[in-house]
């Protein structure tokens, strides 16, 4: 049986993290502990997961999901690293990225987030502030809005949010026309293959808070959306 797996998340995030459904797609034992934002440094520091990315004045910037297990160091974090990391370590469960296909599935999460997952960020990022405990709620909030301004400006009702809804029903339906670029109707990247790079888990993002607005998200493309999300219910659970 493979070493038991430790992995690191933020609470409000469950299932909705490509490396949630790598962990469950792939029916891999694992355990998670919940890290609260302001930690989240010092935790990826103790158990060597690297930082993602740089923060504009040159330091590093640590985030989560992070993996380890107890011999496993230092940790991989990333969602994409992870499922590449998992891919090579368990052969023997389903492939989440094709060797072949290892470029084209880079390239393709690269230019799904300057189509679509770009447009997301007005709408899902206050949403995902409602979800956080009150100790990573104050800590988004400070950091997010000494940035960008008050959350709750970010997409007020009426024809500002009218807007950001159109830019991302104006993302998805070019995605759709991605997948169906042979002529034939297909929920995923790889036809009739789930894979990683196209979870739902930026979709998800969008039922946060279970509105009228999801519903519609449901129906765009005469239902396939939705059709996409219930694919994915069976890997949610979080253990």
């Amino acid at each position: 049986m493979p070493e038991p797996i430790i992995f690191y998340d933020i609470p409000g995030n469950a299932a909705k993290d490509q490396a949630w459904f790598s962990l469950n797609y792939k029916g891999l034992p694992y355990k998670t502990q919940w890290v609260e934002y302001p930690h989240i440094a010092g935790l990826c520091k103790e158990i060597g997961a690297p930082p993602t990315d740089t923060y504009p004045d040159g330091s590093p910037a640590y985030t989560l999901p992070a993996y380890t297990t107890r011999t496993r160091r230092p940790a991989v974090s990333e969602s994409a690293l992870i499922a590449r990391y998992l891919d090579k370590t368990y052969p023997d469960t389903p492939t989440l990225i094709p060797t072949a296909t290892d470029a084209l599935h880079a390239a393709f999460q690269t230019a799904l987030s300057t189509t679509f997952t770009s447009t997301l960020m007005p709408i899902t990022l206050p949403a995902t502030n409602q979800q956080l405990n009150p100790v990573s709620e104050e800590y988004f909030r400070r950091t997010r809005e000494a940035k960008f301004g008050k959350l709750e400006e970010w997409s007020p009702p009426g024809p500002v949010r009218e807007a950001h809804w159109k830019a991302i029903e104006a993302g998805l339906h070019k995605v759709t026309k991605w997948l169906s670029m042979d002529g034939k109707e297909k929920l995923f990247f790889m036809g009739e293959t789930i894979s990683m790079q196209i979870s739902h888990c930026w979709l998800a993002d969008l039922d946060q808070e279970g509105t009228g607005e999801w519903k519609n998200v449901k129906r765009w493309g005469g239902g396939r959306w939705g059709k996409f999300m219930e694919a994915f219910e069976k890997y949610e659970t979080v253990v």
